[in-house]
């Protein structure tokens, strides 16, 4: 069975810093740990903050990780922990983030400047409507980082994330946008 994945030399990899192991950890178990706090909160856009942030803090911690446990193990300990968290911070919130920042579900529609002009020329048109397709959150980081050429610190700052929600935001927003174009 040689294309199963090896996860124990994975984990060992991205240890090392190795963005390609971060990245297939990432591929494998989001679906898992999606799950595990869809079946918690019920809510699409809170299980998948959760799921990022879990991937983010799994990714910063990750020299901590004793391989006598199993990684999907410690994964969901980690994210069941930022789901209490997130219970604890909404109990004292009495405003919905929604009602704070409206403009999370607003969508702009900018004029074509001369480079739009120019991409769309390239065929690039096609790549900003497969990147339309994606959640708002996904479109920003996306943009940020490729057509504004932000760097991830840059794009943290903006956004006011962690550096590390940026970076698994992306890898997330890549996969998603390359399932998009492969079924098209």
């Amino acid at each position: 069975m040689g294309d199963k994945i090896d996860i124990a030399l994975l984990v060992v990899q991205a240890k090392k810093g190795n963005q390609k192991a971060f990245s297939l950890l990432l591929n494998t178990y989001w679906k898992d740990v999606y799950h595990f706090q869809f079946n918690k909160c019920k809510n699409e856009d809170e299980s998948e903050d959760i799921t990022i942030k879990t991937f983010a803090k799994a990714f910063d911690k990750i020299a901590t990780f004793d391989e006598n446990y199993q990684f999907k193990t410690w994964l969901f300990t980690i994210s069941s922990n930022l789901y209490i968290d997130h219970l604890r911070k909404k109990k004292t919130e009495t405003i919905s983030i929604n009602k704070h920042h409206p403009e999370i579900h607003q969508i702009v529609d900018e004029e074509p400047s001369p480079a739009d002009i120019l991409i769309q020329k390239q065929n690039l048109a096609q790549l900003k409507a497969y990147i339309r397709q994606l959640k708002p959150h996904y479109q920003e980081v996306i943009n940020l980082r490729y057509f504004q050429e932000l760097s991830y610190k840059e794009i943290a700052n903006k956004i006011d994330e962690p550096m590390n929600n940026i970076k698994v935001k992306l890898l997330r927003a890549k996969k998603l946008l390359a399932e998009i174009i492969t079924t098209k």
